[in-house]
């Protein structure tokens, strides 16, 4: 089932690498027009980054107060989300 919701939430805290970069490649597969994935990750996914840049994506990154990430990750021609 694809999901037309705005935001995908993708929580990756409880993956072992390489886990949640599949899970990121499989979900940007599903992504339609006007949508961008939300990632969850316990730590700052550094080899994701050139990876979303060459397929046509930007992210935005904050790292919160209990020092885990979240990841909005958009098309490039897109508008992110404010609150990463």
């Amino acid at each position: 089932m694809v999901s037309t919701a705005p935001e995908i939430l993708v929580d990756a805290r409880d993956l072992e690498p390489p886990e949640p970069m599949e899970k990121i490649m499989q979900t940007l597969t599903l992504l339609r027009a006007g949508q961008s994935i939300r990632l969850l990750l316990h730590r700052e996914p550094f080899p994701l980054y050139p990876l979303l840049a060459e397929r046509g994506y930007h992210h935005l990154t904050r790292m919160k107060a209990d020092g885990s990430y979240v990841i909005l990750i958009h098309p490039a021609d897109a508008t992110p989300g404010e609150n990463a």
